[in-house]
């Protein structure tokens, strides 16, 4: 399935949204004209595309390395706590 050109967009935003003035979520408004949610949800599907990762595998590997770091953190320090929230 080939990527939409709103895919392909995400894409190329989060290969260097951080050189451009501005926040992130309101440039994400602005841009995409969806909540932060919103769109994170979407990269994360999109994530997961072989398409996605044929458009642009150093933002696509990046991401997914970060996402799963982020995910071993959550799974760290709910087995550190015995998995109970405080």
């Amino acid at each position: 399935m080939a990527l939409t050109e709103r895919e392909k967009a995400i894409l190329d935003f989060e290969r260097g949204w951080w050189t451009e003035d501005g926040v992130k979520d309101v440039m994400l408004r602005e841009r995409f004209s969806c909540s932060a949610d919103e769109y994170y949800a979407d990269l994360n599907r999109l994530l997961d595309q072989p398409d996605a990762l044929a458009y642009d595998p150093l933002v696509v590997r990046r991401l997914q390395r970060a996402r799963e770091r982020r995910r071993q953190m959550r799974l760290d320090g709910a087995s550190e706590s015995g998995g109970l929230e405080a």
